[in-house]
């Protein structure tokens, strides 16, 4: 088992360039299914989530080559419309498949997904959509059975602007004849991301990054290079870092516009945030100030995936600070873990109410998932003594080595490969 060895009290302090974002490289790989050829995807981080995809393109059929940061995906060969329980049970974006394996092979069958415990996350949008595209849909054995049928509607209106369903919708109908209009589609920049691969493989996609999308079906994908955009998440990650800890940080490789969002909640903490060429410098002040009131909501609103990093921060405000979680309803499972650390906080329903704690102590604690336990590794950073992290695999699905990230930037983290080093350590 491995652990997370964290010294705390160290100012983070400066510069780090950001990997490719896990929530575009994960659909723009299972994408790669509907290609008739080769893609090239530059900007891919090591993650275990992309591991993962990766082991579920192999088992379809296709050729997968790590060159550095890119990866060489030959999905000619693909021949298999199954997907195991074992790797789907692995991570829960694995139900992109769904998409791009029934519109490529004509039919699909997987089982539900796994993932982070954050809440239902129930993907009936995703299953109407491709319903109303005249794909039949029924379940055997825990199984989603996908089967294309004869084409219905050219118009889909998502009652929610679902990122995962958007893209399961898009890529079910991209080699589909005729024209699809999708309505109140997800508007993040991961969805950008991902037509932009596509369209660079052919397809005609336009409005991504609008409400309406519309689709014209071509015949077939062909071969193309493309590069990820960088993690925002890794970003607001990297700004709470700063944040907790009275810190400065420049962050490279950003792109600033899909930033925006963080940006009213960072200034209100007091962090000054300074924007160059591709980069992000922000300046926190010795101890953060509240946040009256934050509210996670789809893009352009403040992410949910962000939630959890700054909610740390504010356990440490001067005053008492207001989180409404809208997206998901456990998202605020991390909490029980930062009271170890001293956190004063109320949860009732989907908000927490935060009184900020002069100081955090020391503690052993365990992930509770991806981003809670991004959050818990940055209460450690400002606490005063050793910490000892847990079940850090949450952690590895979305960051690439976060102890070398903090690392760079000054705090003092180790990964501990073994309980008999651990508790070695702490004698």
């Amino acid at each position: 088992m491995e652990y997370l060895k964290i010294v705390g009290k160290n100012r983070i302090n400066g510069e780090i360039s950001l990997h490719g974002a896990k929530n575009s490289v994960l659909p723009i790989l299972a994408a790669t299914v509907l290609v008739s050829g080769e893609s090239v995807i530059h900007n891919c981080p090591k993650l275990s989530d992309v591991k993962n995809t990766l082991k579920i393109l192999k088992s379809l059929g296709a050729e997968v080559k790590r060159e550095n940061d890119a990866l060489i995906i030959n999905t000619v060969s693909i021949n298999k419309y199954e997907i195991s329980e074992f790797l789907m049970r692995e991570m829960r974006s694995s139900i992109i498949f769904l998409g791009s394996l029934s519109s490529r092979m004509g039919k699909s069958r997987l089982c539900l997904p796994g993932g982070c415990d954050i809440g239902s996350r129930p993907i009936d949008l995703h299953l109407k959509g491709l319903k109303s595209l005249g794909y039949n849909i029924s379940f055997k054995d825990n199984n989603i059975c996908c089967e294309f049928d004869k084409r219905k509607s050219e118009k889909i209106a998502l009652a929610f602007p679902s990122v995962g369903a958007t893209e399961n919708i898009i890529l079910s109908c991209v080699l589909m004849k005729g024209r699809t209009r999708l309505v109140n589609a997800a508007r993040e920049p991961e969805i950008i991301d991902l037509c932009s691969f596509l369209n660079s493989a052919g397809a005609k996609i336009s409005g991504a990054g609008t409400s309406v999308i519309d689709v014209e079906g071509v015949e077939n994908l062909h071969s193309c290079e493309h590069t990820v955009i960088s993690d925002r998440i890794l970003a607001s990650t990297i700004m709470s870092a700063a944040a907790i800890t009275g810190g400065t940080a420049v962050i490279k490789k950003a792109q600033l516009s899909y930033l925006k969002p963080l940006f009213p909640a960072f200034l209100e903490t007091g962090c000054e945030i300074y924007l160059g060429d591709g980069e992000l410098k922000i300046v926190a002040p010795k101890k953060p100030e509240r946040i009256k009131k934050l509210e996670t909501k789809p893009y352009p609103g403040f992410p949910t995936d962000s939630q959890a990093t700054l909610s740390a921060v504010l356990c440490k405000a001067n005053g008492v600070s207001t989180i409404k979680e809208t997206i998901f309803e456990n998202r605020f499972k991390h909490i029980k873990e930062l009271e170890k650390f001293g956190a004063d906080v109320t949860v009732c329903d989907r908000i927490a109410l935060i009184k900020g704690v002069k100081q955090f102590s020391p503690a052993k604690s365990s992930c509770t998932d991806l981003r809670g336990g991004a959050a818990i590794a940055i209460a450690a950073l400002s606490a005063e003594g050793t910490s000892y992290i847990s079940d850090i695999y949450h952690i590895d699905r979305g960051y690439e080595s976060i102890e070398n990230q903090f690392s760079l930037l000054g705090a003092d983290v180790k990964r501990i490969n073994n309980e008999k080093e651990e508790f070695k350590t702490k004698q």
